[in-house]
C-alpha cells in the first residue's frame, strides 16, 4: 500500500513522463570535480592505448606467422602487412613517448607523475600500503587521489621507463636488422642491442617476453580502473576523457 501523499505521487507522476525529479536530485550524492590531465595527456594516453594494441597483435603474429596462403607469393602481401602495421605502430610508440616527455616540463604538476616516483618519502609509501590493503579488499574505503594513486603511479613509471623503453630499443634493434647496415636503426641499435644479448634470436625471445609483460600489465590496468569506477567512488576511466576527476561524497 502506498503511503505517498497526493503531492508526492503527482511529482512522481511527472518524474515518470518528463524524467524530471528535482527531489532525486536533492537527495542524491554530491560530487566534486577537479581539473587533472591536460588534452594532450589524454591524447597520448588514447593513442598510446592503440598504438600498444596493434603492436601486440601483430607481433603475436610475427612470431607466430600465419599458414602458408595458396597461389603465388606475390599475390599474398599479408605478412608484409602485418610487420608494415608493427613498424608504424612502433614509431608512433616511440615519438608518443618523446612528445610525452616534453609535456611532462611544459604542463601541469600531474603530467610529471610519470616520470617520477618520490621513493625516498615515507608519506609515499605508507599510501602505498594503504592502496594495497584497499585492493585486497582489508582497507574499507580508499584514500581521494587526485593524480595516479601511489600503487599507480609506480606501475606506469616502470612500465613506460622500464618495459616501454625496453621494447622500443630492442624493437628498433631488430627494425634495423631489416633495414641493413647503414641505416639510423642498424647504427643507432642494432650494432650493440643484439651483442649485448648475444645473438638475434635472443633479442626476439627478450622482445617477445616484454609484449607479454605489458598485455598482463594491462589486463590489471583496466581491472583497477573499472573497480575505482565502481567501489572507489572516484572517477577513473571518465577522468582520461574529459580530464576532471570526480569525488561522491
Amino acid at each position: 500500500m502506498s503511503t505517498l501523499s497526493a503531492q508526492e505521487l503527482a511529482q512522481q507522476r511527472q518524474a515518470d513522463a518528463t524524467g524530471i525529479d528535482n527531489n532525486a536530485v536533492l537527495l542524491g550524492d554530491s560530487i566534486k570535480s577537479v581539473y587533472v590531465y591536460e588534452a594532450p595527456v589524454r591524447i597520448w594516453h588514447w593513442i598510446n592505448a592503440a598504438a600498444i594494441t596493434v603492436l601486440a597483435i601483430t607481433g603475436y603474429f610475427i612470431g607466430v606467422p600465419l599458414p602458408t596462403m595458396p597461389g603465388e607469393a606475390s599475390d599474398n602481401y599479408l605478412m608484409g602487412y602485418i610487420r608494415f602495421a608493427h613498424f608504424t605502430a612502433g614509431y608512433i610508440l616511440a615519438v608518443g613517448l618523446l612528445g610525452r616527455a616534453y609535456w611532462a616540463i611544459v604542463g601541469n604538476h600531474h603530467a610529471r607523475e610519470l616520470f617520477w616516483v618520490p621513493l625516498f618519502q615515507k608519506a609515499y609509501w605508507r599510501e602505498v600500503i594503504q592502496v594495497l590493503a584497499w585492493y585486497l579488499f582489508i582497507a574499507p574505503k580508499p584514500n581521494q587521489y587526485v593524480g595516479h594513486n601511489p600503487l599507480a603511479r609506480f606501475a606506469m613509471f616502470t612500465l613506460y621507463l622500464g618495459i616501454g623503453l625496453f621494447m622500443i630499443v630492442t624493437g628498433f634493434a631488430l627494425y634495423g636488422e631489416g633495414t641493413q647496415p647503414g641505416s639510423w636503426a642498424h647504427t643507432l641499435f642494432t650494432t650493440w642491442v643484439i651483442p649485448l644479448f648475444g645473438q638475434s634470436q635472443d633479442v626476439h625471445t627478450w622482445h617477445r617476453l616484454g609484449m607479454w609483460g605489458m598485455v598482463i600489465f594491462i589486463i590489471f590496468h583496466i581491472y583497477a580502473a573499472i573497480r575505482e569506477d565502481i567501489m572507489g567512488r572516484q572517477s577513473i576511466v571518465s577522468t582520461m576523457i574529459s580530464g576532471h576527476r570526480t569525488f561522491k561524497d
